[in-house]
């Protein structure tokens, strides 16, 4: 849960942790075990490149929520537009145009997010 928060933010993984029902209660105690507790805290690779590897994958994937969500907790990973720029060209040449042109629009859509986000603070 360590990691997921510090991945996602607490803003997210309360959210996610309050919406949690009987029904998929087992569910997301599994992605936070594999994914947070197993995945996301190997050694190899530094959270950074594990959070772009990650953005790639859900982009070639066409997993726009997620991707989003992601792209939304770059601000916790140090991950830079330029560095999902990058990412997203990889997935245009080994996934597919159409893949990365949705990954593009979706990025662009969540950075307008976060940035309307940042000024609705500041105000």
């Amino acid at each position: 849960m360590r990691v997921r928060r510090e991945v996602l933010g607490d803003a997210h993984v309360d959210r996610a942790e309050s919406n949690k029902t009987a029904f998929d209660t087992d569910f997301q105690r599994l992605i936070t075990e594999m994914a947070w507790g197993s995945v996301w805290s190997r050694p190899g690779l530094d959270r950074a490149t594990r959070h772009l590897l990650t953005i790639a994958i859900l982009a070639a994937l066409g997993k726009e929520r997620e991707l989003a969500m992601h792209i939304r907790a770059t601000q916790n990973t140090g991950v830079t537009p330029d560095q999902i720029k990058e990412a997203l060209h990889q997935v245009a040449l080994y996934a597919g145009i159409p893949a990365a042109n949705s990954a593009f629009d979706v990025t662009k859509r969540t950075f307008a997010q976060m940035a309307s986000d940042v000024h609705e603070e500041t105000d």
